[in-house]
């Protein structure tokens, strides 16, 4: 077996993997005699032109076909489920000298392949329509409406596909296992990224450190990494990387993670550089000791919710503690202070998706959607936690000077001492973000393991 099999945990899991699968053909026969369907559907997707131009935009098969088919880069191919049968695989691998097509699986190289009836397409071509009532999943916009038309189908049904969706939040062994070696290698980029601003690099040598340790490509990674010096790590979702390093170094966020089998890892670092105010090694530390005591009370049962508001209630401790803002915690979220330091939300499930579906599931009594408090727009999970669900808890403190100005325009302006405001604002910001898996026990922290080194 090849070091790359030793790492792949469609081999290292393969009993696991055929538990996931026989798990899904169980669940998506549920689902069909739900629906009074005889079949369902699932494309691929395929790749985007750009507008006038001969080159496509990176691409990432959809999630419900990777839920089952662990090739992330797969185009124009189609899963047909069906009760009682082995699910129909339409591989699509083109006889082609341009590009590399797919390899075929095989027992030898995907035990998961036993598991399906593979057809090989060599022309994007539909698969054979099912017989009865067929649903079809995927993103209807992307094919030909004649494609909808001779399916006979029924496009993402919107019943079926939250049903679908819900299937996805709490995660199998082999999920699990997959989700567990995306934080890994993930790690082995965050530590690079950190020792090469130790060095004095700039964003981009930053970025290139990351991906040569964590064996990524730019088109690999589950979202565009985000490498911030200095006040670029207050821009939540920074996209820019620079070609210089900055005179001065104060600090450093890098929130970056890695995919492996379309499976997402999602972490976020703040370091200190030579020229970090103490203030800010405090607030580093600070966000840090929070993130842990919210780790540390996640159990299945625990509404998620009021870990967020639990978060902004000890931001406002911390922010009180160093001086920043002298009214009480309980004020200032009342008030809104914390918020304008910390907009984002506590965190969100993770899997498939960097921001995976379903965590504002509708309330399976009243159908309606649980939004998050007034005041938390953003906040992207609103649910109870459950053994099996994966989650981020990412905590932050930003020097946004758009959402504090504002605050210095009020009453409330005056418990804020901005001298330590300005103090903080070339420094930008802190993120401490960890990926967890909830059981029955507590949690599993997949970005602390000892295995990982951070």
């Amino acid at each position: 077996m090849s070091d790359s099999q030793l790492n792949d945990p469609t081999i290292t899991h393969a009993a696991a993997h055929r538990a996931h699968l026989a798990a899904l053909q169980t669940g998506y026969e549920v689902a069909m005699q739900q629906h009074d369907l005889d079949a369902i559907v699932l494309h691929s997707g395929k790749p985007k032109r750009h507008f006038a131009d001969d080159q496509d935009a990176s691409f990432k098969s959809h999630a419900h076909f990777l839920h089952w088919v662990p090739m992330a880069g797969l185009s124009d191919s189609w899963l047909v489920i069906r009760p009682g049968e082995r699910p129909t695989l339409y591989l699509y691998a083109p006889d082609d000298f341009w590009h590399l097509s797919p390899s075929l699986p095989t027992s030898d190289t995907a035990p998961w392949a036993e598991q399906f009836e593979i057809v090989h397409l060599r022309k994007p071509t539909l698969p054979q329509r099912p017989e009865g009532r067929v649903a079809l999943l995927g993103e209807i916009a992307e094919l030909q409406p004649q494609v909808v038309s001779e399916l006979e189908a029924l496009p993402n049904p919107v019943g079926l596909v939250r049903q679908l969706d819900e299937g996805r939040v709490c995660k199998s062994e082999f999920e699990i296992a997959c989700l567990k070696e995306a934080s890994l290698r993930a790690a082995r980029g965050h530590l690079a990224a950190r020792r090469t601003f130790m060095e004095g690099g700039a964003e981009l040598d930053i970025q290139l450190a990351y991906l040569g340790a964590s064996r990524q490509r730019e088109t690999d990674v589950p979202y565009g990494n985000i490498v911030g010096l200095n006040a670029h790590a207050a821009v939540l979702h920074y996209q820019h990387y620079g070609l210089q390093a900055p005179a001065a170094r104060h600090s450093l966020l890098v929130d970056a993670g890695a995919s492996v089998h379309g499976y997402a890892s999602d972490i976020t670092r703040s370091w200190a550089g030579d020229d970090a105010l103490p203030l800010y090694r405090a607030l580093i530390e600070g966000v840090e000791a929070l993130q842990k005591r919210l780790i540390a009370s996640l159990a299945p049962g625990v509404d998620y919710v009021d870990l967020h508001l639990e978060m902004h209630r000890e931001l406002g401790e911390l922010l009180r503690e160093l001086g920043v803002v002298s009214l009480p915690a309980e004020d200032q979220v009342a008030q809104g202070i914390t918020a304008a330091f910390c907009p984002h939300g506590l965190g969100h499930l993770l899997g498939l998706q960097v921001h995976d579906v379903a965590g504002r599931i509708p309330d399976h009594t009243t159908g309606d959607i649980r939004h998050p408090p007034q005041g938390h727009p953003m906040l992207r999970l609103t649910r109870v936690l459950e053994t099996g669900m994966a989650i981020t808890i990412e905590p932050g403190c930003y020097i946004i000077p758009m959402l504090l100005e504002p605050l210095r325009n009020d009453a409330r302006g005056e418990h804020i001492d901005w001298k330590l405001v300005e103090a903080l604002a070339p420094h930008g910001g802190v993120r401490i973000e960890d990926n967890l898996v909830i059981t029955a026990e507590g949690a599993l922290n997949l970005t602390r393991s000892p295995a990982t080194g951070l």
